[in-house]
């Protein structure tokens, strides 16, 4: 298999448009993509830019930190830090955590870290041991946003990055469809509208297949933990997940006709969207959609 650029010995094939690329080609395609996204989703301020990574220390969110630091890192008028939600899950945190030290400390970028213990006086372990029946992500999820808002927010971010690739993004728009959840969707970032209370959300990896992802990694020298939660198989989105690869093998490319399908309803939507206020939870002051946030809902506080 040979490069369509140069000739030279291809390292990966790209099904959905019919080419292959060679370790120098792939990696400034990569890199060029992500810029793309960049300009797309950041409106840059003066005099500064703060930028908040949230990093778990798997493959996406340490690739994504190290490239928002290889893009941007040498702007004075940008600022990049970066933070780890620990949700207290035994054997499975303290890897990624440790990994996420390592490349924040090898970047010379600051990291803070936020417990579910600290902040919710739980964790998701005890959460799963006194209720079995439950789905983890449906309760780690909520608790976990709250975190990532309220650290970026500490850190005085403008925009917080997190690590979805086009695999997750397309999981997530088919998941809304399912569920026939359009407001939900509509609000799914990466977020070009400013509401108080809430750190705008972006995706540098969002076209980006999670293979490709992991080629990246691999090829630019990127330490990440490659472990699992050991909760994963419980989730409502493997479901999806299966579903999205089977058309993907069928249809090449149609995880990025379900972004691009995404992507213009939204814009259709745009003025409606705008138009929608974020309240707070009467119950702890996090932003809501409602009147009660998710994690109060779920604590049985509002009961």
């Amino acid at each position: 298999m040979e490069c369509t650029v140069c000739g030279r010995k291809a390292v990966y094939n790209y099904r959905y448009n019919g080419t292959s690329a060679c370790r120098e080609h792939f990696m400034e395609g990569f890199e060029r993509r992500v810029r793309q996204e960049i300009r797309r989703q950041i409106r840059f301020r003066r005099p500064e830019t703060r930028i908040s990574v949230a990093i778990s220390g798997g493959k996406d969110s340490s690739v994504t930190l190290y490239l928002l630091n290889k893009i941007l890192g040498n702007r004075k008028d940008v600022i990049l830090s970066a933070f780890t939600v620990d949700e207290g899950i035994e054997g499975y945190r303290g890897p990624g955590l440790q990994a996420s030290i390592n490349l924040c400390r090898s970047l010379g970028i600051r990291h803070d870290v936020k417990s579910y213990q600290q902040v919710f006086g739980t964790t998701m372990d005890r959460v799963v041991s006194e209720d079995p029946d439950t789905i983890p992500c449906a309760r780690c999820g909520p608790m976990r946003r709250e975190l990532i808002n309220d650290l970026s927010m500490t850190q005085g971010g403008d925009y917080v990055a997190l690590g979805l690739n086009l695999d997750d993004y397309a999981q997530s728009v088919l998941m809304n469809v399912v569920r026939g959840d359009l407001e939900r969707m509509t609000r799914m970032a990466p977020h070009n509208v400013e509401k108080e209370g809430l750190v705008r959300r972006i995706l540098p990896l969002r076209r980006i297949p999670e293979k490709e992802v992991v080629v990246y990694a691999t090829l630019a020298g990127i330490q990440f933990d490659h472990s699992w939660c050991p909760y994963y198989g419980r989730a409502q989105r493997n479901t999806f997940r299966e579903i999205l690869q089977r058309l993907e093998e069928k249809s090449p490319g149609a995880k990025f006709g379900i972004i691009r399908f995404s992507d213009d309803l939204r814009s259709s939507l745009a003025v409606e969207v705008s138009k929608t206020g974020i309240g707070r939870c009467r119950f702890c002051g996090s932003p809501a959609s409602g009147d009660v946030c998710a994690v109060c809902k779920q604590s049985g506080v509002n009961q």
